[in-house]
């Protein structure tokens, strides 16, 4: 054998080798992991057998508990039973007993109707035999007075009525008289605290301003070549300038007070500077403009504070402003304002009111005024709609919209600002009336009283605070006074403005005349 030979031979033996001792290694590990797999198994079996026990001894335990609970819930519910059976049993005896009483009660009950039925029939036969009977009188009375039974019943009425006439007349009377003690105290009360914590001044302003001249040279100098200066400023301003004989003066007149303001500002400006002519007055007239807007929303603003009321729209202070150059019967349109809406305030403050909201209204109720030069509608409907446009509550709204009693008030705030401008216009010097509105009233007053049933005469007296009326004695009864006064009073409330109030004084008298001969 070669010697390679003999190497693999030497391997392949020792191969061998290795594999047996493998193969004898891995047959005892089989061996000792099956031993192993036979005593778990045992143990296995042991457990099983364990629990298989135990459960068997639980399920007669729970068994048995079962058996325990179900023989307590049967006798509950054979004791519960019981109970309902009893309650049942004391029901029915109760019902049978309600049953009977309703029975005793039914028969009780019929009873009664039967003998109703018998006292209503014998109360019918009653009332025919009555009506029998007072038919009967009726044709004897007919017989004894000589009247039907309708003409009886027209005389009974009408001495009722006149026995009720006589007393609703007193009654009236008085009722009236016991209201007017009452209300007027309060209100005289009232309108006098009023009216002695606001005090304010009014200047009478009419159409015309008047301009100083430093001399009567300066006319001409006004007038210029041939009137061109006069012309330029009668142009720019819309005023017209008289210059006439009355010495150092220049007059101004113009119906719209704030361009005749303008006018004078531009003028007594071009005064001092001394240079008049076409170019320099429209320059001065533009300054005079600025001057004049600017002091608008200052007296706006000073209005607002005098009379306590703020948050205004910036465009109601400039309306308000306006109307310091407006006048009322000779009565300053923005003093009266300012005045009617701190008299507001002292009224509202006295019947327990919302005060701001009371000066807001007095002092805006008469805004209207500072546009009706320029717009279409009287001073109410475009104060109206001047507060609407900027967002005023509904009750300054209506308070404006009811100053002059256009609509009804709807708020006591409304009234109120009624009274304070009724006190502003009417109290002595705050307003001029001319004589044909003075002499015109007066004979409205006649005519209305004059008008009625049974007047002979009326006489307005008093400046129209009073009016006379005098009654035909056979026509109108004491009684019938009181009505027709009430009457005549609610006449001139409806068909007549004016400021304050009228007293209607009707007289009754009867004179008898002879002669000793």
């Amino acid at each position: 054998m070669t010697t390679k030979e003999i190497v693999f031979l030497a391997i392949a033996v020792v191969a061998v080798l290795v594999a047996l001792l493998v193969v004898l290694i891995n047959t005892k590990r089989i061996k000792e992991q099956n031993a192993k797999i036979g005593n778990a198994e045992a143990k296995a079996r042991e457990i099983i057998d364990e629990a298989l026990r135990e459960a068997e001894s639980k399920k007669r335990e729970s068994l048995l508990e079962i058996k325990e609970e179900s023989i307590r819930t049967k006798n509950d519910l054979d004791r519960e039973i019981k109970e309902r059976r009893a309650e049942i049993q004391r029901n029915e005896r109760r019902i049978q007993q309600k049953e009977e009483n309703i029975d005793r009660k039914t028969e009780a009950i019929e009873r009664k109707e039967q003998s109703l039925t018998a006292k209503e029939e014998s109360l019918a036969r009653e009332k025919d035999k009555i009506a029998k009977l007072n038919e009967e009188r009726i044709q004897e009375l007919e017989r004894i007075s000589g009247l039907t039974s309708e003409q009886a019943k027209e005389h009974l009425l009408k001495i009722v009525e006149d026995d009720v006439k006589i007393e609703s007349a007193k009654l009236i009377k008085d009722m009236e008289q016991k209201v007017k003690e009452e209300a007027d105290k309060k209100a005289k009360d009232y309108i006098v605290n009023a009216i002695q914590k606001c005090a304010a001044d009014h200047v009478s302003e009419a159409t015309i301003s008047v301009v100083q001249l430093p001399n009567d040279e300066m006319k001409g100098r006004i007038i210029g070549r041939e009137g061109r200066n006069i012309r330029t400023i009668e142009t720019l301003t819309g005023v017209d300038l008289i210059i006439d004989d009355t010495p150092e003066a220049v007059i101004l007149s113009g119906f719209d007070p704030i361009r005749r303001e303008v006018a004078r500002i531009a003028l007594e400006k071009l005064i001092v500077d001394g240079r008049i002519h076409p170019a320099r007055i429209e320059e001065m007239v533009e300054k005079a403009q600025k001057e004049v807007e600017n002091l608008i929303r200052e007296e706006g603003e000073t209005a607002c504070m005098e009379a306590g009321v703020h948050g205004l729209h910036p465009e109601l202070v400039k309306l308000l402003g306006r109307m310091r150059f407006r006048t009322s019967y000779g009565q300053n349109a923005l003093k009266h304002s300012i005045e009617v809406a701190q008299l507001s305030g002292l009224l509202a403050a006295e019947i327990g009111l919302d005060v701001r909201v009371a000066k807001r209204a007095g002092l805006l109720h008469d805004i209207g005024k500072a546009v009706d030069h320029d717009m279409e509608g009287t001073h109410v409907q475009l104060g109206v709609e001047l507060c609407k446009k900027y967002k005023e509550s509904n009750i300054v709204v209506n308070a404006v919209e009811a100053h002059h009693g256009d609509v009804e008030p709807q708020s006591l705030i409304a009234c109120i600002v009624q009274a304070a401008d009724a006190i502003s216009a009417a109290r002595p010097g705050a307003r001029r009336d001319t004589l044909e509105t003075y002499t015109t009233r007066l004979k409205q007053l006649e005519e209305i009283s004059n008008n009625f049933k049974g007047v002979e005469k009326s006489f307005a007296i008093q400046a129209g605070r009073e009016v006379r009326v005098m009654v035909v004695p056979e026509v109108i009864t004491d009684a019938d006074m009181v009505i027709l006064a009430r009457d005549i009073a609610k006449k001139i409330e409806d068909e007549m403005e004016y400021p304050g109030m009228v007293k209607v004084n009707v007289i009754r008298e009867s004179r008898v005349t002879d002669y000793a001969k």
